[in-house]
């Protein structure tokens, strides 16, 4: 099946080639990320004693921030497909994500050889990309949102000891969390980016017109943000860390 398809309405006269408020919105989730990120490893390096694997506090953020991405990217995908966007253009960007998420298990398993990422929210961009560009994207807004509900569900109504090795949890149908650094399995996260598929679809003018132009800029560059931030933070607190030794 082809990857390409034709737009199902015309991109609107306010929108361009692309939606400065969907891209601030990716920005926000970026500049949450980084901070959330940031803590993170000040926690590793015993800068400050924090639970982020079962603290209300840090597990709730994640959730938002990985919600805000695949949100996003579901919204981003909608536009691509009103915009007519090459299957040469989809796959070429595709190729980026997923060869970013190798690269992050790569790095993953040298940080954390115990608990490296096998399928974390890269993984799962790639994959329900996919799934909406080779399919789900033709499908009418009823379904999808019934879809998008059933994603949500199905891991508290279907789980098995099958799904719970690295092997099959991308799925998500697990009966316990996976020991990992980063886990964003297509279900239930496959429902949010529906949402944004859907919501962008119907209502693409909303997300055009103003938006604070740092927060688009970084919207429009978060693969390179996320990809970079981490060696940066990582580097600098242990460049600060041998600082203080000397």
């Amino acid at each position: 099946m082809r990857a390409s398809s034709p737009p199902l309405k015309p991109v609107p006269p306010v929108s361009a080639e692309r939606l400065d408020r969907l891209d601030a919105l990716r920005g926000l989730a970026i500049v949450w990320m980084a901070i959330f990120h940031f803590s993170f490893d000040l926690n590793h390096f015993g800068w400050i004693h924090q639970d982020f694997y079962r603290d209300p506090v840090w597990t709730w953020q994640r959730t938002c921030i990985v919600s805000l991405f695949l949100f996003c990217a579901g919204g981003g995908q909608a536009f691509a497909v009103l915009a007519g966007q090459s299957a040469r253009r989809f796959w070429r960007r595709w190729a980026q994500v997923a060869g970013c998420a190798v690269l992050v298990s790569l790095g993953s398993w040298f940080m954390f050889p115990q608990s490296w990422i096998s399928f974390g929210v890269l993984h799962g961009i790639a994959v329900m990309l996919l799934l909406l560009r080779l399919g789900l994207a033709r499908w009418p807004a009823a379904v999808l949102l019934a879809l998008a509900a059933l994603a949500l569900a199905a891991p508290r109504l279907v789980q098995s000891p099958l799904f719970d090795t690295r092997w099959t949890n991308w799925l998500g149908l697990v009966t316990h969390k996976p020991i990992t650094e980063d886990y964003v399995p297509v279900l239930p996260w496959l429902g949010v980016m529906l949402l944004g598929f859907v919501v962008t679809r119907a209502w693409p003018q909303r997300w055009a017109g103003g938006a604070p132009r740092p927060l688009v800029v970084l919207g429009r560059w978060s693969l390179s943000f996320y990809m970079l931030h981490q060696p940066v933070l990582i580097g600098g607190l242990l460049a600060v860390q041998l600082l203080k030794g000397a």
